[in-house]
């Protein structure tokens, strides 16, 4: 008979799942018990076994092991607590590896913390330069950031493309303090999210949505952080309808100054849009501005030139379309893949230090979230810039 382990403290196998938001038939399922059986875990009256323990930290709750027989939970701040501006309803409806992704964020603002001892290398940063001023058309915000970053709607539009597109933006927030962050969510809905920071602003985006659209969530996540909070980006945004007071003012005008900032009303060709058919005008917009076609149409819905019916069905099918589109494509080079997610910035700067001595090889391999022995191969994407 398998032994159980019955050292381990009932009370944060309960903390670790709520955390996770992961339900007791939901666990049940994973182990194809009743949901009575997790629940006498979680008060003692049963314990699972060592193996089945592992399965808990390792695969559901991302766990270390030894944090089950600690005394009482860690002191830790619950991640989703920092998304003042989300609904209750949405938060618990936050997929387990989403939240996890949170964690993960807090996790590389810690380590970023640790790599400069502190202070952001960067010589300007954007969130403290670029405060938004009460009654300011978002207009005139967009072009005050604009001009911050340094980038003119004719280098915009010369970009090859939307993947290029990406590249030079995140470079651009990047060079103005904010670390940008890839990864992939298992929660296609939820296409990114920042996590606010006095020196370490940082967005974390969602690699399985289309070059364009993460073109849009950096934006969106960066008007977040200019208002110094923590924000994220979904599909259906539907539910900003019902906010209230401040945390409705400032999704909406998260959303309009991605919009604007893309897509500048003064440049935009508006007494076109008649004459032309609706796809042909957007798609071709969309390539002139390197961005969405789902852009090109809010600016119109903006307008009241399109219904919200036709913005809603119009981006549900082109959002149905890229994920098809995607459907059996090659996972790619592993490296190549993780030096995407962390960024040219952050493995500079954690390369930088192991250089200099000043973290171990053990060490690094834990900021980069690998294994020590393949860290010279990440290595290889550095050297190249690539």
């Amino acid at each position: 008979m398998r032994q159980r382990v019955t050292a381990l403290n009932p009370v944060i196998l309960r903390w670790a799942r709520e955390r996770s938001g992961l339900s007791l038939a939901a666990v049940a399922a994973r182990f194809k018990k009743a949901p009575d059986t997790i629940a006498d875990w979680e008060s003692g009256a049963e314990a699972p076994t060592f193996r089945q323990l592992e399965q808990l930290a390792e695969h559901l709750y991302k766990r270390p092991l030894a944090i089950f027989f600690f005394p009482s939970p860690p002191d830790e701040e619950d991640p989703s607590n920092r998304f003042r501006t989300l609904p209750q309803s949405e938060l618990e409806a936050l997929d387990p590896d989403t939240r996890y992704a949170v964690r993960e964020a807090l996790a590389f603002q810690e380590s970023i913390r640790e790599l400069t001892g502190g202070s952001n290398a960067a010589t300007a940063l954007i969130t403290r330069d670029i405060r938004p001023v009460p009654q300011e058309p978002v207009e005139e915000l967009a072009s005050r950031v604009r001009s911050y970053l340094g980038v003119s709607l004719e280098a915009q539009s010369s970009w090859r493309g939307s993947e290029d597109a990406f590249k030079q933006w995140r470079k651009s927030i990047e060079t103005a303090g904010i670390f940008a962050l890839k990864r992939s969510f298992k929660q296609r809905d939820v296409f990114g999210f920042c996590m606010y920071d006095d020196t370490f602003p940082i967005i974390i985006i969602n690699n399985n949505a289309s070059h364009s659209r993460q073109v849009f969530t950096v934006f969106h996540e960066l008007a977040h952080l200019l208002y110094s909070i923590s924000g994220i980006t979904k599909q259906d945004m539907s539910y900003i309808d019902h906010l209230s007071g401040r945390s409705h003012e400032v999704e909406v005008l998260c959303n309009r100054f991605a919009g604007e900032f893309l897509v500048p009303s003064s440049s935009f060709p508006w007494a076109d849009f008649r004459r032309t058919n609706l796809d042909d005008f957007v798609h071709s917009q969309a390539i002139h501005y390197n961005v969405s076609r789902e852009v090109i149409l809010r600016r119109l819905l903006d307008r009241r030139l399109v219904s919200q019916a036709i913005y809603l069905r119009k981006s549900d099918q082109w959002n149905l379309e890229y994920q098809r589109s995607r459907h059996g494509r090659a996972g790619g080079n592993y490296y190549a893949t993780q030096a995407a997610y962390l960024g040219e910035t952050f493995l500079r700067l954690a390369f930088t230090q192991y250089r200099l001595g000043k973290v171990s090889i053990e060490e690094l391999a834990s900021y980069l979230r690998i294994k020590a022995r393949n860290v010279a191969r990440i290595e290889d994407f550095v050297v190249r810039g690539e």
